[in-house]
């Protein structure tokens, strides 16, 4: 079981490193050459009122558009304060691996443009709140064990050496995080402890106004995410009878919060406190879910009134 672990880690580390070695290394490039200053420039005055300058854009534009690995791939390029980083920590928290996200909801029943719409307003609220309200996190931001450039290199050469460095490094520590928690996650799906946790989560589901049998789905999504835990997911809808207003509330709550152990862990090499970030999300997947949930039950008492006076 444990080889199984390790083999799927080494296998993760892998998948990641492709992704996150090239845009490393792209992104790098580009900083050295006309181009990504050229973005930034324009995109500037638009990112300001989050609180993030204009490259930044590129972290938020790979992690929706490829997934949350490219996004950290293109922060440890660029120089940015620890309130910068919190802030694109917790943007791409709610709003990552769009497209196959969006898939994902599809397949398990839920409106795909419903699904953005809530994770990239999340993003963005949050993100001008935390701009607004804390005054903290001037300090530059340590990438962990990643070197920093101590000269300015002037040549391709070296420019691409230092684009190599840093995904090397950068890989290195995610496989530090990776390959633990999937021989974590191998654990529990063989000893079947995802059934004994979904058990768990039911008073907190029904707190949340969400019945007992749609437990299970909440949590593959809050253990595995929602790309990994599809297959848990979609099973869990289809045999265990969840209804339109379940499947909503339980799907809005992962879309805020969702892989909770895997993607508060990816960001601690980018140095910023990852406590308040998983703080943040479940805060809001909570505050949001009760809301709907109460706001769906009035809907549906002011209806069994209306058929009760028409009858």
């Amino acid at each position: 079981m444990l080889q199984r672990g390790l083999f799927v880690g080494l296998k993760t580390t892998w998948t990641l490193g492709k992704v996150i070695f090239p845009i490393t290394v792209i992104v790098t490039l580009l900083q050295y050459s006309p181009v990504l200053p050229w973005v930034t420039n324009v995109l500037t005055p638009m990112m300001r009122w989050i609180g993030l300058p204009g490259d930044a854009a590129l972290v938020l534009v790979l992690g929706n558009f490829l997934n949350l690995y490219a996004g950290i791939g293109a922060m440890l390029t660029m120089d940015l304060t620890v309130k910068e980083v919190f802030i694109l920590a917790v943007m791409l928290s709610f709003s990552h691996n769009m497209l196959v996200e969006s898939a994902v909801a599809a397949q398990v029943g839920v409106r795909v443009w419903w699904t953005v719409a809530v994770r990239v307003g999340l993003a963005f609220v949050s993100a001008w709140l935390i701009h607004v309200l804390w005054d903290g996190g001037q300090q530059m931001a340590k990438y962990g064990l990643v070197p920093q450039a101590s000269t300015t290199p002037n040549t391709w050469g070296e420019i691409v050496w230092i684009g190599v460095e840093r995904a090397l490094y950068g890989i290195g520590q995610l496989a530090l995080i990776i390959i633990p928690l999937m021989i974590a996650i191998q654990v529990l799906k063989e000893l079947k402890w995802l059934d004994t946790f979904s058990k768990w989560l039911s008073p907190f589901a029904r707190l949340l106004g969400i019945r007992e049998n749609a437990s299970l789905t909440m949590a593959a999504g809050l253990l595995f995410g929602l790309a990994y835990g599809a297959g848990v997911m979609i099973q869990a809808v289809k045999e265990d009878g969840v209804s339109k207003k379940d499947l909503t509330l339980t799907f809005l709550f992962l879309v805020a919060c969702h892989a909770v152990v895997e993607d508060t862990l990816l960001f601690v090499p980018l140095g910023i406190p990852v406590w308040p970030l998983l703080v943040i999300r479940l805060v809001t997947a909570v505050l949001l879910t009760v809301a709907l949930s109460f706001i769906w039950n009035r809907m549906e008492h002011r209806k069994r009134k209306e058929a009760t006076y028409e009858y």
